[in-house]
């Protein structure tokens, strides 16, 4: 079954990666201008021009934007690939995503059991969602993979009482967040749902929680010492949540109109430079010059307008929310599409759009296409059954997605950011569907009970 699974995985990536592949210089299908940022990084490295770590100009603030994981990653690959394009880097990806629903799997059995687990990683390997973003070239699906291998060491900590396996999950953390900084904080969460959820003593849920945020904060360091020494300030693995956060007020009607905030980097920048009124000839970036003091300003304008409108701001993190779980239908804009279905016609070259192959690639379009409007509902009754068949191990997974859940939408979101909450979801689905399974089964093994029973007694009358 575990076979049947990865080859499913790797039927479905194989296929949205060569439709991905045609669409690289689409920015509505691959954001280039961020894969820029990496590809310079690395490149700079790679010829010697720059370390892939150290910031040698403390003026650059805009080299702190994002952590340096994705571009020692890219540089890896070029130097192994012999070819500096996204190609190579995409092959590399949608393969390691293919394989990355056993730990899906895992998830599932540690959880709950077996059944549950082969149906999340099923679901995992047919998911257009999972195998689009799993298929691009961008830091978003290696972060994922190594949140969804720190929530299993999680879970195996908590079950086990072990500390080592708390150690190796918070330092998983730690290493998502030199490729993305979003789970900063998610060790924290991590360790209050150990507080609340592990069976064991006071001093073992204390220790485990405190290896966990150790373990994290430990990884996450070098890059804040670097920031620190560098630019004589506090930055943490990233640099952008004044922007992010000024930009996700921006991207509202009410936001725009009414605050006049802008809803995009390209509006930022024009405020910024009529009001410090500098010339058009000069170089102006969204962090450079003075790129940490100008995001601060960002989120003290933001955070101002927040105290004065708490409801409204509510009510648009609420929104945010349920956009990032709107799985079929139309996309959820500024939110992000939930991914491609494979078809024939998309997928395959026009010299293999018919015969059996075409035939069979069309039917897991459509098996996506039905997964897509059935899965929230499965999702959403799955965590209701599993709080009901183990509410501990329900809610320490529940502790990483109510995390991306709320901390992402309290700044600004994409569905993509939140990969590991999707995939973490999927083990609930499992649930709901292993819960149909038994109360179907039951009902067969019901009615044959009762017919055995009406014969025996038709034969003694």
């Amino acid at each position: 079954m575990l076979c049947l699974i990865v080859t499913l995985a790797f039927a479905v990536r194989a296929l949205t990666a060569n439709f991905l592949r045609a669409h690289l210089d689409d920015p509505g299908w691959f954001p280039s201008g961020i894969y820029a940022q990496f590809d310079r990084q690395a490149q700079n490295w790679l010829d010697g021009r720059a370390p892939i770590f150290l910031i040698q100009d403390s003026s650059r603030t805009d080299a702190a934007i994002y952590p340096p994981g994705y571009p020692l990653w890219l540089a890896l690959i070029y130097k192994l690939s012999g070819s500096r394009s996204p190609v190579p880097v995409q092959n590399v990806q949608w393969v390691l995503d293919s394989l990355s629903v056993l730990l899906v799997v895992g998830i599932g059995v540690t959880a709950f059991n077996w059944r549950v687990g082969l149906w999340a990683g099923s679901i995992a390997a047919l998911w257009p969602l999972l195998a689009s973003y799993g298929a691009l070239p961008l830091a978003d699906s290696p972060t994922s993979w190594i949140i969804i291998a720190a929530t299993w060491m999680f879970l195996l900590a908590a079950k086990r009482k072990s500390f080592a396996w708390a150690l190796g999950a918070g330092a998983m953390v730690g290493l998502s967040c030199w490729f993305r900084a979003n789970a900063m904080f998610l060790s924290f969460f991590w360790a209050i749902a150990i507080l609340v959820f592990v069976r064991a003593s006071w001093r073992r849920r204390l220790l485990l929680s405190g290896g966990i945020v150790l373990a994290s904060v430990l990884l996450i360091a070098p890059i804040m010492v670097r920031n620190a020494i560098t630019f004589h300030a506090f930055v943490p693995a990233g640099l952008g949540a004044g922007t992010n956060l000024l930009e996700g007020m921006g991207e509202t009607e009410r936001g725009n109109k009414e605050f006049g905030l802008p809803g995009s980097d390209h509006d930022l920048l024009e405020q910024e430079r009529t009001a410090a009124n500098v010339p058009t000839d000069m170089e102006f970036e969204l962090y450079y010059p003075d790129g940490i003091q100008r995001d601060r300003a960002r989120a003290r304008r933001a955070l101002q307008i927040i105290k004065q409108n708490p409801f409204w701001y509510a009510g648009t993190v609420a929104r945010r929310m349920a956009s990032v779980l709107k799985y079929a239908g139309e996309p959820s804009g500024i939110y992000g599409s939930a991914g491609i279905n494979v078809t024939s016609r998309k997928c395959l070259p026009p010299q293999s759009q018919g015969g059996v192959i075409a035939l069979l690639v069309n039917v897991l379009g459509m098996l996506q296409s039905v997964l897509r409007y059935i899965l929230l509902p499965l999702m959403i009754g799955g965590i209701f059954f599993a709080l009901r068949e183990d509410w501990r191990m329900s809610g320490l997974i529940l502790a990483g997605v109510f995390y991306y859940l709320l901390i992402g939408s309290l700044i600004h979101t994409h569905i993509r950011y939140g990969l590991p909450m999707h995939a973490l979801l999927t083990v609930f689905a499992g649930v709901a569907l292993c819960g149909f399974a038994r109360l179907f089964g039951g009902r067969k093994v019901k009615t044959s009970v009762s017919y055995r029973l009406f014969h025996q007694i038709h034969r003694l009358r």
